[in-house]
């Protein structure tokens, strides 16, 4: 696994602010919202797969709704317009995402945990989709 440069790092927690923004109103109606979570993602490494059309990056992104997985691929990789899903291949399996527009750059999401109600912090959230990239970075045996 690389290690995401600065300016990548920065780049997610940009997409993450604007996820934010975009959807919060829609968020705080659901029955699932947690008023002690906000938006962050976490967890992303590079990743080679036919679905991220080569090359993209793979990480969990933690909502006070859910905590998903979420694929980015290449810009420069999706010709002809981003597919409305995407079918991630994972040593632990595949898993379909879903196309969401933003910021226009591809950005696909499957929501792994759509209930977080018991978790008490922002930390105790980047621990559980630590947990989860682990997961599912690990072949299933």
């Amino acid at each position: 696994m690389q290690t995401l440069t600065a300016d990548e790092y920065a780049a997610l927690a940009e997409r993450a602010r604007n996820y934010r923004d975009a959807r919060l109103k829609t968020l705080k109606k659901q029955t699932e919202y947690n008023p002690k979570l906000g938006v962050d993602a976490l967890c992303f490494q590079r990743w080679q797969d036919g679905g991220l059309e080569e090359r993209g990056l793979v990480g969990a992104l933690i909502s006070p709704c859910a905590l998903s997985l979420i694929a980015i691929p290449e810009p420069e990789k999706l010709q002809g317009g981003p597919p409305d899903t995407l079918l991630l291949h994972l040593p632990s399996g595949r898993y379909r995402l879903q196309h969401c527009s933003l910021d226009g750059v591809a950005w696909y999401q499957r929501v792994i945990l759509d209930d977080l109600s018991e978790i008490e912090s922002m930390q105790e959230a980047a621990q559980l989709a630590q947990k989860l990239m682990e997961r599912l970075m690990r072949p299933s045996e």
